[in-house]
């Protein structure tokens, strides 16, 4: 894996042959060297030789990272995408009831056109998709607001 590394305001160019070897073996701009990670906050590099010893910190514990939005398709009440497509008809809006097995819009996929069906007995909220956008694999597309009886086809 090769990378661009700046140091003190110089680039290197770094390769890297197997993170997870032990010592990790890394080419900086043509020397190799033998990297052996022995803490959590501390590297210890080797030149090849052994003529040269380094240590350098760094810090293992990232920023947190925010909490992701709540997902709908996560929340049972919401009908999902079974394969990733293009949305070609909508045939349900918001506040109109369904039955379980009822198709409620089409996914284009690969040239061929799926009926999508309501998995659930229920009145639709939100139609949370439109005709011509694109859908990823099991994302939300209908949101209901009262759920029935379930149908397993």
């Amino acid at each position: 894996m090769k990378q661009k590394l700046t140091v003190n305001n110089q680039t290197h160019e770094v390769e890297i042959e197997n993170i997870n070897a032990r010592p990790i073996i890394v080419h900086v701009d043509g020397q190799r060297f033998e990297v052996m990670p022995e803490k959590q906050d501390q590297v210890e590099t080797r030149k090849e030789a052994g003529v040269r010893t380094e240590s350098k910190s760094f810090n293992p514990h990232p920023a947190p990272v925010p909490a992701p939005s709540p997902n709908l398709a996560m929340s049972g009440n919401a009908l999902t995408a079974p394969l990733p497509g293009t949305v070609i008809n909508v045939f349900v809006k918001a506040g109109e009831k369904v039955e379980a097995g009822h198709v409620v819009l089409i996914i284009e996929a690969m040239k061929m056109k799926n009926s999508i069906r309501s998995t659930y007995s229920g009145t639709i909220s939100d139609v949370l998709v439109s005709e011509g956008q694109s859908v990823a694999h099991k994302q939300a597309l209908l949101k209901f607001a009262d759920l029935g009886e379930a149908s397993w086809m």
